[in-house]
């Protein structure tokens, strides 16, 4: 055989050997990559997804039954529809990314009267949490879990109740991913960091960011799921308690503190990190700022994010939690000054009212003869009863009002008016009393937190024509009366009641004996 035909038989040998270790390669790439990823694009991934959010103010005086969660129907599994809210943004980044089921747990609605229940009782969390046990037993194979909850839950015998949900979830499911979105009034610590595997809380008050919160828990679940992100997570309690109307992000230090979160976020890949302010009105032990870093495998680099805002948040804590508000004369006196300035109109935020019925704005208001001014609005169900069983629209009216609803209501008041709106509103009964020229009260069965201008149209009440608007808010009226332009002045008035700004006036049992200012004053 010539040397020539030889060196062709061996290069064909060789390249036979060449073009079968490529095909072999390519299959292994093949199968791996299946394994990892395109099983999942065949079997669709499965989460299970669940909401139980309440926000609980322990001092207000009427506890949070089951009655009061299902005053507005009985638990559903509908409320995947709506592409906003927590379960909104989930939802719709599991669109996104395609070959997705959710099961949607059957969770109870919100809660009558909202914060302004306290202690929810232990039949209550039972009832909800063992209805998502036993789903999940039923629910087939699953590969994770995402639970909407808010963080400031509290719940006779129970002190950690979001850490315990996630626990019990934990006990049917195993070892998949568990996924928890937060109220940025979140009270929580390292125990709900320890039982979930990933937290994702919003940071803007009012909170705008809640859908996007949800996409974010989405992404990761769905990367945690494929293996393509290892959540870590590092947990830090600065030790600083705050009142609710100190933490609109729309000011300093608050819109400092979350804008160093978003630094941190826009710097480094794949990480998320959360910060809630916590929820003063309950007294529990973990109550207070809490710093949540999530990060893709890396536990150095989340502790140096949690201590970096951690110790920031200490920093600032005389401008964050020492600050001081006017009282009830001061505060109206300052807004009748503010109309007589002009910037009308003046919005008197009642902040501390979590009940609802307190009259002593309103009482201030008369008593320093302020004009053309709305309650919006009073909690007052026995007036609003005895209007409906002896009145109608257009009847002159004498009546007391509000003053009863705990014991920071003030008194009754008294006035004596026209009747212009009987009806409901937000499907509660609602009356409208004019009185004096152009000044008007608003009475609904529970305490409502007016947010936005739209109430006055559909209670007749012709908005230019008021100079001066109460609303028992803390801060997410400003999206409707301060973000707007629409406010010439905001007052936030420190009236009596079991929201105040100086958290010192609260009968605390059971939070930590170290935090700032309560405890420490340094």
């Amino acid at each position: 055989m010539s040397s020539k035909k030889r060196n062709f038989e061996f290069w064909w040998k060789e390249k036979a050997l060449f073009k079968f270790f490529l095909f072999i390669t390519f299959l292994i790439s093949v199968i791996i990559f299946s394994c990892q990823d395109g099983v999942k694009k065949d079997k669709p991934i499965r989460i299970a997804v669940a909401s139980f959010s309440h926000e609980t103010c322990t001092f207000c005086p009427r506890p949070t039954t089951i009655k009061d969660w299902e005053f507005f129907g009985k638990p559903t599994k509908d409320f995947l529809d709506s592409d906003r809210d927590y379960i909104g943004g989930f939802k719709t980044m599991c669109e996104e990314f395609g070959g997705i089921e959710l099961v949607p747990l059957t969770s109870p609605r919100s809660s009558r009267g909202g914060s302004s229940g306290s202690w929810n009782t232990q039949e209550v969390f039972d009832k909800y949490t063992n209805i998502f046990c036993e789903e999940l037993k039923n629910a087939g194979t699953l590969d994770g879990v995402f639970l909407s909850l808010h963080g400031a839950m509290a719940v006779t015998g129970i002190p950690k109740p979001e850490a315990e949900i996630v626990r019990k979830v934990r006990k049917v499911v195993g070892d998949i991913p568990i996924m928890v979105t937060l109220d940025l009034h979140g009270n929580v610590d390292h125990e709900l960091s320890d039982a979930a595997d990933a937290v994702f809380i919003v940071k803007r008050y009012p909170h705008y960011d809640t859908t996007l919160q949800g996409e974010r828990c989405a992404r990761v679940m769905i990367n945690t799921i494929r293996g393509n992100y290892k959540p870590t997570m590092a947990t830090r309690k600065p030790g600083i308690i705050t009142p609710s109307v100190f933490q609109g992000t729309g000011v300093s230090p608050a819109m400092d503190i979350m804008e160093r979160a978003r630094r941190w976020e826009c710097r480094i890949k794949d990480v998320y990190v959360s910060v809630a302010f916590g929820f003063a009105y309950a007294d529990v032990p973990d109550v207070g700022a809490t710093v949540m870093v999530v990060t893709n495998n890396d536990q150095e680099l989340a502790d140096k994010i949690a201590n970096d805002m951690s110790d920031y948040i200490w920093r600032v804590r005389k401008e964050f939690a020492g600050k001081k508000l006017p009282k009830t004369r001061e505060g109206v006196a300052l807004a009748i000054k503010a109309v007589k300035d002009g910037k009308i109109p003046v919005v008197i935020a009642d902040h501390s009212d979590r009940t609802g019925g307190s009259s002593q704005i309103l009482e201030e208001l008369i008593s320093q003869v302020a004009k053309d001014f709305c309650i919006t609005t009073l909690r007052d169900e026995k007036a609003i009863q005895k209007i409906l069983a002896n009145h109608k629209v257009g009847d002159k009216i004498s009546i007391d009002v509000g003053g009863y609803s705990d014991k920071f209501a003030g008194n009754p008041v008294h006035i004596e008016g026209k009747i212009t709106f009987i009806g409901e509103y937000r499907r509660d009964a609602s009356v409208v009393i004019k009185f004096g020229e152009n000044n008007f009260v608003i009475l609904t069965e529970h305490l409502m937190q007016i947010t936005d201008t739209n109430i006055f149209k559909p209670l007749g009440i012709n908005l230019e024509s008021l100079e001066i608007i109460v609303l028992k808010s803390r801060v997410h009226f400003r999206r409707g009366y301060h973000e707007t332009g629409f406010a010439g002045a905001i007052i936030e008035v420190d009236a009596p009641g079991w929201g105040p700004a100086d958290l010192a006036t609260l009968d605390y049992k059971n939070i930590p004996r170290d935090i700032y200012p309560v405890y420490r004053n340094d």
